[in-house]
C-alpha cells in the first residue's frame, strides 16, 4: 500500500512539472513577458496549494468527526457495559474508520441487549403482579428502573414459574374443596352464613384470592361441615335403628315402611327432621 502511494505521489509531481513546462511553452508562444509568466506561475502554485490545503482541511475535519464518533460510541458503550454487567469489547490492529464502524455496530448490539432485558423484565413484573393479586404474595424484589443482570432475570423467571405452578396447585385444591363444601352444605341444607362462605360458594372461581390463609380457612370450613354431617349421620343412624325396632314391635306393614324409605336412606336436614318427628309421634301414641 505504501509503495502504491509513493508511485501516485511521484506521478502527481511529474504531471505537475509537465503541466508547468507546457504552460511556460504556451505563454512563450503567446508572447507573454517573463515577468508576467513568473506571476502566472506563482498564481498556479497558489491555486494548487489552495486546493491541497482545502483538501487537507476537509480530511482533517473528517478525522475529527471520526474520532468524535469513536469517543461518543465508547462513552455509550462504557455505560452499557456497566448496566449490562458485561466485559468491554476489545479492539486491536484496525484502522480508525474500521474502529468507528466496529464501535457503532457493537453499540447497536448492546442497545438491543438492553432493550430485550428491559422488555423481559417488564413482562415478568406484569406476570408477578397478577400472581401476587391472586395469591396475596409479596412481589419479587428487583429494581425495575435499572437493567437486570442475566442472573437476576434467570432468578426472576424461575420465581414466576414456581409461583405459576403454585397458583395452579392452589386453584385445583380450591376447586376440589369447594365442590366438597357445596356437597356438604347441600346435604346439611345449609346456606352460607358468613361473607367468606358466600365468597366460596357464589364468587367466580377466578376471582377468589388463593392466599395461604384462605386455603387454610377453606380446609377448616370443610372439616367443620364434614364433622357436622358425620354427627347428623350418626344421630340419624340411631333414629333409624329405633324406627326399625318400632316397626318390628308394632308390625308396621311393608308398604307403610316403603313410604318412609327416603328418610331411612338420606341424611339431609329434612330427612333428619322427618325421622325425629316420626319417633315423637309414635312415642306419643
Amino acid at each position: 500500500m505504501l509503495r502504491r502511494l509513493e508511485v501516485h505521489a511521484a506521478e502527481s509531481v511529474a504531471y505537475l512539472n509537465r503541466a508547468l513546462v507546457r504552460l511556460q511553452d504556451i505563454w512563450e508562444e503567446i508572447g507573454i513577458p517573463e515577468e508576467q509568466r513568473l506571476q502566472r506561475t506563482n498564481d498556479v502554485h497558489k491555486h494548487i496549494k489552495g486546493l491541497l490545503d482545502l483538501m487537507i482541511a476537509e480530511e482533517e475535519e473528517l478525522k475529527k468527526r471520526v474520532l468524535k464518533s469513536i469517543e461518543s460510541c465508547r462513552k455509550e458503550l462504557s455505560i452499557l457495559y456497566s448496566e449490562l454487567q458485561m466485559a468491554p469489547f476489545e479492539e486491536d490492529g484496525c484502522s480508525m474508520l474500521q474502529m468507528e464502524k466496529n464501535c457503532r455496530t457493537h453499540l447497536e448490539v448492546m442497545k438491543e441487549h438492553k432493550k430485550q432485558r428491559m422488555e423481559e423484565l417488564k413482562g415478568l413484573v406484569v406476570k408477578d403482579r397478577e400472581l401476587c393479586d391472586v395469591m396475596c404474595t409479596t412481589p419479587f424484589c428487583i429494581n425495575q428502573d435499572s437493567v437486570p443482570s442475566l442472573t437476576q432475570l434467570e432468578s426472576y423467571r424461575a420465581y414466576v414459574d414456581d409461583l405459576t405452578k403454585e397458583k395452579e396447585h392452589r386453584r385445583k385444591e380450591f376447586v376440589s374443596i369447594k365442590k366438597e363444601i357445596i356437597v356438604c352444605m347441600d346435604d346439611l341444607e345449609q346456606q352460607p352464613e358468613t361473607s367468606f362462605e358466600t365468597d366460596v360458594i357464589c364468587e367466580d372461581e377466578e376471582a377468589f384470592c388463593l392466599s395461604n390463609d384462605n386455603i387454610a380457612a377453606l380446609k377448616l370450613l370443610l372439616g367443620q361441615l364434614q364433622n357436622r354431617k358425620a354427627e347428623n349421620e350418626l344421630l340419624c343412624s340411631g333414629y333409624r335403628t329405633k324406627i326399625q325396632e318400632l316397626w318390628e314391635r308394632l308390625q308396621i306393614p311393608q308398604e307403610d315402611r316403603e313410604i318412609f324409605s327416603e328418610h331411612m336412606i338420606n341424611t339431609k336436614k329434612r330427612n333428619m327432621e322427618a325421622v325425629q318427628t316420626y319417633l315423637l309421634i309414635y312415642n306419643f301414641k
